[in-house]
């Protein structure tokens, strides 16, 4: 009932441009409404805890079923006229962050159909979960077990504030905050007013859909591309860390901080060696011109985003599977970003540099830490059954789609990209998906909710143990 609110605003956008498809909204409105209420008429007077398998199953049907629910007005519209795999494969997309897109022809389409996946983007970015955690609890239902399921990373008992409801409403101002922030830039950088809201929304949920077929290209600025990169850098770092920044008032514990710190070293190392291919290989010969474009794509990718201000699957060399590559890891847990995210990366190397030094010393207790603090195995343990089953996820989805006719390129770009929630692929699915087959949007669908609820929380659910009592 509260998502179906969401669609009258880009009612009311077209309305204020004139261009249309606000009865599509108008009729999403209604039916989805109409469901909510039709669900919870007949259990509004119960009052139970939510257990931990509770939390899982409303997560994982919150975002397929809104998923579906948001595909509605995309599929009554006609302009686009999508079929309802498309619009469902659009509204994934834009709910799970990943900016992969069956349209073309954006610069076009009515003003409403265009808000509307950013805003998906945006209410996707930081959880409508996490909302519904600061709703929950008014109602008298425990709202915990819903933020373990959802929050992304490895650790996930860790509360910015002694009861959770409060937890949701910090996340919330200062998601709301931030993207107020964003905005500004955008529109001082020399954007429209809609494009500055539609990019903020966008760059700030690390998502990518764009109003132009060229993405943030289509502006041809350095300025613009100088807020964006700024945008995704928020986005990109933990929303904990916002937090903790805020209150402490020293921007010093960034780099205090043991992950963002490696993120922010990663980027840097990432974005100098893209700069010395480009600049080797001819593609830039002014070093200012080939650094901005390789930090702006390195950041645009890595953070999972998927922005593009040039054609970088034509870039020399090894740099367009790098970047692809680079989108695994992701940003920071608790950030709005995808991938396996950077502490496990971190996790990962720290424990296969303890398994060599065990070989030395067979005997010795070697902790793991992360700053000054020691890491329980049992979260080394799940990363390393995180990181297995990820791989077996991707394996398994990459043959499926080499099953409905994909080249290989085509095919591991596409599992890649949606996830890890990036968007842009490479070979055919370089600029949209449009062409894949009906049953590839599908898997696909599947890949981008896996990558956004980070696997395990959907897995879990297709478990014989969770349904017994």
């Amino acid at each position: 009932m509260i998502f179906s609110v969401s669609m009258l605003a880009p009612a009311a956008v077209g309305a204020i441009y004139g261009d249309g498809e606000i009865e599509a909204f108008v009729i999403g409105f209604v039916i989805t409404l109409a469901t909510g209420l039709a669900t919870w008429l007949p259990t509004r007077h119960v009052q139970r805890e939510l257990k931990i398998r509770d939390g899982f199953l409303v997560v994982v049907l919150f975002w397929m079923v809104l998923s579906l629910f948001g595909a509605i007005p995309l599929w009554l519209a006609t302009r686009p006229n999508m079929s309802f795999t498309d619009a469902a494969f659009e509204s994934v997309s834009g709910l799970t962050t990943t900016g992969a897109t069956v349209l073309t022809g954006l610069d076009t389409l009515p003003h409403a159909i265009l808000f509307w996946r950013v805003l998906l983007h945006w209410m996707g970015g930081m959880g409508i979960i996490v909302l519904a955690v600061a709703v929950l609890p008014m109602l008298g239902v425990g709202g915990m077990q819903l933020y373990r399921a959802e929050t992304p990373g490895p650790i996930k008992d860790s509360k910015l504030t002694p009861r959770i409801r409060e937890t949701a409403k910090a996340l919330w101002y200062i998601y709301v905050s931030l993207t107020g922030v964003c905005i500004l830039m955008f529109w001082l950088a020399g954007t429209t007013p809609f494009d500055a809201v539609s990019d903020a929304f966008s760059a700030v949920a690390t998502g990518g859909f764009s109003n132009h077929d060229l993405s943030l290209g289509y502006h041809d600025s350095a300025i613009i591309e100088l807020a964006a990169i700024v945008a995704m850098l928020i986005g990109s770092i933990s929303f904990g860390m916002h937090f903790s920044i805020w209150r402490s008032a020293n921007p010093l514990d960034y780099w205090r901080d043991s992950e963002t710190r490696t993120f922010l070293i990663m980027i840097v190392a990432a974005t100098a060696v893209v700069t010395l291919v480009l600049l080797i290989a001819g593609t830039y010969v002014d070093t200012p011109d080939a650094l901005i474009k390789a930090l702006f794509q390195v950041l645009s990718i890595g953070t999972t985003t998927g922005f593009t201000t040039t054609d970088y699957t034509i870039w020399p060399s090894f740099l367009p599977m790098f970047l692809l590559l680079g989108g695994f890891v992701g940003g920071c847990a608790g950030s709005t970003t995808g991938g396996m995210k950077t502490v496990r990366f971190i996790l990962l190397a720290k424990q296969g540099i303890r398994e060599i030094n065990r070989l030395i010393h067979p005997n010795a207790e070697i902790p793991i830490k992360m700053g000054s603090k020691v890491i329980p195995d049992r979260v080394v343990h799940a990363v390393w059954g995180f990181f297995s089953v990820y791989v077996t996820v991707f394996a398994v989805m990459f043959l499926i789609l080499l099953g409905t006719g994909l080249n290989e390129l085509t095919a591991f770009s596409a599992v890649a990209a949606t996830i890890n929630n990036i968007g842009p692929g490479l070979g055919e699915v370089a600029s949209n998906m449009a062409s894949l087959p009906s049953l590839a949007k599908w898997v696909l669908c599947l890949s981008m909710l896996l990558g956004r609820l980070e696997v395990f929380t959907l897995l879990v659910i297709l478990t014989p143990a969770f349904w017994r009592r």
